[in-house]
């Protein structure tokens, strides 16, 4: 009855140590997935900004419809967003909105039809930009184009910033993933770390003593991480069902990447700190092992 006992005291939890790693891998999987759509949202942001097209004065309806026609066919334009606003339909939204006394007397309409389309993401730059107005301009129906600059040059200087951002925190996240499951796995062959030195000193060597404990580090790596993703798909398929604006992970290849990613680091931080931990068991001295 002792022995037995005295076995599970030093029998190291090992379920313990995959459930806790399971967890650390998962805040890293959601943190990452995270990261990687926030790709996506910037691309929907960016996408969502105006480009305005007036035409002169002297256009016609036929100068419009073909000016719709060329812009469908144009490679910069995001299918699906161009909307034509014919001046008589600017002059109608005003009176909706200020009333009948807006143009309430015989006065020309000073407004001109106007078509307005959104640009797809990688087009969205200060040099496509003014590559684009200028291709523009020199139409002859064509008075001006115009987008915010300000908007433009600040989505480029904030996308520069928020990405050193994302890379500095990610690396400091994966530091602080690393350690903690080196020490959850430190604690877990704690109490087999006799075990070990007897193994040693009974003539057994390094490769011999740590080739079971890497092979249980692989599997317990797999498994670890097979629970993360499981509880990541999970929590992801309820977020898209809850909150089907947000988009998330609509792409299968980024929700693949970031299972290999949990799947890789998963294992790789198991076995490194497994086999550091046994070969520091290794390099002590009996007396220090107490």
């Amino acid at each position: 009855m002792s022995n037995n006992i005295a076995n599970r005291r030093t029998r190291p939890n090992y379920l313990y140590a995959m459930v806790s790693v399971a967890l650390v891998l998962f805040v890293l999987g959601f943190f990452g997935a995270i990261l990687l759509h926030a790709q996506q949202f910037v691309r929907l942001y960016k996408e969502r900004v105006n480009l305005i097209v007036e035409l002169t004065e002297s256009a016609t309806p036929i100068d419009m419809v073909a000016l719709e026609g060329y812009l469908q066919k144009a490679q910069y334009v995001r299918p699906g967003t161009i909307n034509k606003v014919p001046k008589e339909k600017a002059a109608q939204m005003m009176r909706n909105e200020f009333g009948e006394e807006f143009l309430k007397l015989d006065l020309p309409n000073p407004f001109l039809d106007v078509i307005f389309f959104n640009l797809k993401a990688e087009y969205l730059d200060p040099e496509h930009l003014k590559q684009i107005r200028e291709e523009l301009k020199d139409m002859e129906a064509i008075n001006d184009v115009y987008y915010q600059e300000s908007l433009v040059d600040n989505i480029a200087n904030n996308l520069q910033k928020a990405g050193y951002f994302a890379l500095g925190f990610g690396l400091f996240f994966i530091l602080v993933t690393a350690t903690l499951i080196h020490n959850t796995i430190r604690l877990a062959l704690y109490s087999n770390r006799f075990l070990i030195k007897n193994m040693e000193l009974v003539g057994a060597s390094w490769g011999f003593i740590s080739r079971p404990y890497l092979f249980r580090a692989i599997l317990h790596g797999l498994l670890s991480s097979l629970i993360s993703i499981l509880a990541l798909v999970g929590l992801l398929y309820w977020l898209n069902r809850s909150f089907p604006e947000v988009y998330l992970f609509q792409d299968t290849r980024l929700l693949l990447l970031v299972i290999l990613g949990i799947l890789f680091l998963g294992v790789l931080i198991y076995t490194l700190s497994t086999f550091y931990v046994v070969n520091r068991y290794l390099k002590m001295r009996v007396d220090d092992l107490y």
